[in-house]
């Protein structure tokens, strides 16, 4: 728990979880918490997809796919 504290410290405010969504997530089971981070991380590379086809709109839907997936190998937090 130190950690996540720790880690709230170089979060900007509005990336912070409010205490109603701390207290939501901590009711959830690990495999609905498990889903939703699934779902969030589909969703985040159909929307970087989206913004690279919007910077280059001449590459193939194989390139878009293959800097989207080198972007998020390469991604740090």
């Amino acid at each position: 728990m130190a950690r996540f504290w720790a880690h709230c410290w170089s979060m900007l405010p509005d990336e912070q979880a409010s205490p109603k969504q701390i207290e939501i997530l901590r009711t959830m089971s690990g495999e609905r918490r498990l889903r939703l981070a699934e779902r969030l991380y589909w969703s985040a590379r159909r929307l970087k997809i989206t913004g690279l086809r919007a910077q280059h709109p001449d590459w193939s839907p194989e390139r878009l796919e293959a800097e989207t997936r080198r972007l998020f190998l390469h991604a740090r937090t």
